[in-house]
């Protein structure tokens, strides 16, 4: 057994010794060096980073991993109206209260640590190794700090000092209350009838007549929500007769709302209902929450109207943690898995000698590691884009805002380009990873006793929560092609330019990952050349004036991109080793002790890139048809009623 999940793991010691470029990072994340008693070299933050990295490794090894079966097994209760917690849980929140990891993010001036998101993101795969309950609680505390800061910093109410430090923010006392651990936070988004289909939901926020806020409604689902503080997505604008499927996106607004109050003594008095604890597959430890609010006192966050906009901003968020807290169980399962076979004998061998068994662990170690080099590009993406210029300085110049917003939009892109293929790809690899350590395991891994089945379990709702694996994969394919059209130039340019690499880099690593990418944009081209002949085709006997506006403006998502959408997922696998690809070779070229790790990797997804591309470019069109005739059908039988 580890005493340490940091110390004892080779490539997240890379990212900190070299995979990292933390000057940037540090700098941002210091307000250019002026935030008030801060670090002033990069060194010295990277230093103080490694110690807490250390402290969590050591106590997620020593502390958390020990308390896992108990809080596995004692689950959690309603009574009187309150969630019941595992006697361990209550025991190792206490230990991190004490060492005030809930404000790790929160800035020096408010009473925090100051670190970057960065250090939250490895301490979620760090916790995730150990008891993904635990992880997923302590995201509730760390997480919604981050969001009341967030939510804070665009409002009229917070003031900074001309270095941009925080003199006092809109949701100081919640924040504080937070990060001190007396109170913990969660988003409350889905409801009975709609989960993925925000459209649809029906919980309402109202305001009386001195302009005070109002949500009523049912949410399900809730992670730790037993908490105090809610960000719940309500509707305040009524959806017009005849309008689109997505419509009702427009009419949400988000909310802040307290859901009990407490006196002085302690004693808790409910403002809003806890209506039932789900019985869930794997996740024992964490509380998933039924709410019921019936005009529950809120503060609405931001404009009316722009909850579909925040709650993005908070996904986006939740979704990199879910990719590290997928990762964190991957590395578990590949080292219970590594470690049995290890010590397992058969056939005069232990079994990890055996080359199918050595096949799967070199493969599980493989995508390990490539899920850690998109979750880190990730992560430094999605806070550059977030810290550079967030916190501005009077003193910079109108060419050093230009020059800071330009760079900000660049990291913005990586990271909208990031998020769901590392979303789909961790999630997906828990479930086969936990799968396979049960199957390392045989026999034993069937038993509770190992601790296999439990990985399994646990893993099987990353795929679904946080945005499924199809709204990751749809969200992918949108991007992709809708980037594709906006600038097709540049697309045949790129196209022309992974051909030549194929054929003509002196680099023989570089050759095989243009090869990458050149299916992958094979793949692209080939869709959207298919939806834009379908396109064409539609305009069969409508007149030539309206042709234009067809092309340009009226594109029917569920119509038009069928074809796109059905290949969604087989797209966004081949995005996916693009992308791993390209990162792997970035970091090859610096580091030579990489080059390894990326010959591995394209030993594993060549194959798997040409089969791909080969399922994008030669089928679909059969299921297509038949899902158009069943349309048919029923618009007809629709005009008989």
């Amino acid at each position: 057994m580890s005493s340490n999940y940091f110390a004892d793991n080779d490539d997240l010691q890379y990212y900190f010794d070299r995979g990292i470029d933390w000057e940037p990072l540090v700098r941002a994340n210091e307000r250019g060096y002026r935030a008030k008693d801060g670090f002033t070299n990069a060194a010295d933050a990277v230093e103080f980073y490694r110690g807490i990295a250390d402290m969590v490794g050591a106590f997620a090894a020593t502390e958390v991993a020990p308390r896992a079966a108990a809080i596995e097994k004692a689950g959690n209760h309603l009574e009187n109206g309150e969630a019941v917690c595992a006697p361990e849980m209550d025991e190792l929140f206490e230990i991190i209260k004490g060492l005030e990891l809930h404000g790790m993010c929160v800035p020096r001036e408010l009473g925090g640590m100051n670190a970057p998101l960065m250090m939250y993101l490895i301490n979620s795969e760090l916790f995730a190794r150990a008891d993904v309950s635990v992880m997923a609680h302590h995201g509730f505390h760390g997480g919604m700090a981050m969001a009341l800061l967030l939510f804070s910093l665009g409002d009229p109410a917070t003031v900074f000092d001309k270095d941009g430090n925080l003199e006092s923010i809109r949701f100081g006392k919640e924040l504080e209350e937070v990060r001190t651990g007396k109170a913990w936070g969660c988003m409350d988004i889905t409801e009975p009838d709609a989960g993925s289909d925000m459209a649809r939901l029906k919980a309402t926020g109202d305001q009386d007549a001195s302009g005070r806020w109002f949500v009523t409604g049912e949410k399900i689902f809730i992670t730790s929500g037993h908490g105090k503080y809610h960000f719940v997505i309500a509707r305040t604008e009524k959806v017009k007769e005849g309008a689109g499927p997505l419509a009702g996106l427009d009419g949400l607004s988000m909310f802040l709302v307290p859901t009990y109050e407490e006196d002085e003594e302690g004693n808790r008095k409910r403002i809003v209902t806890l209506s039932r604890l789900e019985e869930k597959l794997g996740h024992h430890g964490s509380v998933t929450a039924a709410l019921s609010f019936d005009r529950a006192p809120a503060a609405l966050i931001g404009k009316r109207g722009d909850g579909f906009k925040h709650m993005l901003t908070l996904m986006n968020g939740a979704r990199l943690g879910v990719g590290f807290e997928s990762l964190g169980l991957c590395e578990a399962a590949y080292r219970l898995a590594r470690d049995y076979a290890a010590q397992r004998p058969s056939m005069g061998k232990t079994i990890d000698k055996h080359e199918m068994i050595a096949d799967y662990l070199d493969e599980m170690r493989t995508d390990v590691q490539a899920i850690r080099a998109l979750a880190m590009r990730g992560a430094y993406a999605e806070e550059m884009a977030r810290k550079l210029g967030l916190f501005g300085s009077e003193s910079q110049s109108e060419t050093e805002k230009k020059a800071q917003k330009k760079e900000r939009k660049a990291y913005a892109k990586l990271a909208r380009r990031v998020t769901p293929l590392l979303k789909y790809l961790a999630s997906e690899k828990a479930v086969e990873m936990g799968q396979r350590c049960i199957q390392i395991h045989g026999g034993n891994g069937y038993m509770k006793e190992y601790g296999a089945e439990k990985l399994l379990r646990d893993a099987m709702v990353m795929p679904i929560y946080e945005g499924t694996s199809q709204i990751q994969s749809l969200m992918a394919m949108k991007d992709t092609i809708g980037a594709v059209m906006k600038d097709p130039q540049g697309f045949i340019k790129r196209i022309a330019q992974a051909r030549w690499r194929s054929l003509s880099a002196t680099e023989p690593l570089e050759r095989r990952v243009a090869k990458v990418q050149t299916l992958s944009l094979g793949a692209q081209n080939h869709l959207i050349t298919k939806t834009a002949a379908d396109k064409v085709r539609s305009l069969s006997g409508k007149p030539v004036a309206t042709w234009k506006t067809s092309l340009t403006k009226d594109w029917d998502p569920k119509r038009d991109f069928g074809f796109a959408m059905l290949h969604a997922e087989r797209l966004t696998r081949l995005l996916i080793d693009e992308l791993v690809c390209e990162t792997l070779l970035e970091q090859a070229k610096k580091h030579p002790e990489r080059r390894e790790l990326l010959e591995r990797y394209l030993d594993r997804c060549e194959p798997r890139c040409r089969y791909l591309h080969d399922e994008i470019t030669t089928t679909g069109e059969r299921l297509l048809k038949s899902l158009a005739s069943l349309d048919d059908k029923s618009a007809v039988a629709s005009a008989a009623e």
